[in-house]
């Protein structure tokens, strides 16, 4: 039996591309989005009540992905080495491209069709939405639950700002919310697993809003018998 899905709604964000978007929802609170519903489901009827929930679940295709899928897939929280299924991950590449995100919903406008506000969103640009649900943290909220290979939140690394990278923040209107921005987005290091262990000067670029953001890993440095990582944000220039 086959199903056809319509999406109900696009998403607009501060990711034009899939790099460096992060890999789960609420990482990046700083991150501006929004979903615009479009006809039929663009009345004001299908969002009454809405305004009294704080997040909703969001379901929508990962339209950057390939209609193609594997059963075996390389988590990055594993190095980007090990082989897991594809139902025992996240990974984007999946059967039918669907993806679940649950985001905080700021505010709902309704005088020209339906907007909704999102707060913490880890969707690209022109991801079509397919549904949006009430998050109930009484029901699906489970803190003892077992997460397999990822268990906690990824430890974020430092992010440090080069003079030229402050000059081109202090020229901007939104400094301080764009900063915010690249330093939630690059503390969970969005490069390739398998290059994070590599030494080397490499200048990596992500886009974030509308500004091309180029930084680099310094070298590791050692505390406490701890090897740790620091991204040096390098350059942002407008595109």
């Amino acid at each position: 039996m086959d199903f056809t899905l319509t999406p109900i709604g696009y998403i607009e964000s501060d990711y034009p591309d899939k790099f460096g978007v992060p890999r789960q929802p609420g990482l990046a609170p700083a991150a501006r989005a929004s979903l615009t519903l479009v006809a039929p489901y663009d009345d004001p009827l299908c969002v009454r009540g809405l305004e009294a929930v704080s997040h909703l679940w969001v379901s929508f295709i990962f339209h950057h992905n390939p209609p193609t899928w594997r059963p075996l897939v390389r988590p990055p929280r594993l190095g980007g080495n090990r082989k897991v299924g594809v139902f025992a991950s996240r990974s984007p590449n999946r059967p039918n491209r669907l993806g679940l995100s649950l985001i905080a919903l700021e505010r709902i406008d309704t005088q020209r069709g339906v907007r909704l506000t999102l707060a913490g969103c880890d969707l690209v640009s022109g991801t079509p939405v397919v549904d949006i649900k009430p998050y109930l943290p009484w029901a699906e909220a489970k803190p003892d639950a077992s997460a397999g290979f990822a268990p906690a939140p990824p430890l974020p690394i430092d992010v440090v700002f080069q003079p030229a990278a402050r000059q081109a923040l202090a020229q901007r209107d939104d400094s301080d919310s764009l900063q915010a921005l690249i330093t939630q987005v690059l503390r969970q290091d969005p490069r390739p697993a398998y290059q994070r262990d590599t030494a080397n000067e490499r200048i990596y670029g992500v886009r974030l809003r509308d500004v091309d953001v180029k930084f680099q890993a310094l070298e590791p440095s050692t505390a406490d018998n701890k090897m740790t990582t620091t991204l040096a944000v390098v350059a942002i220039e407008a595109v």
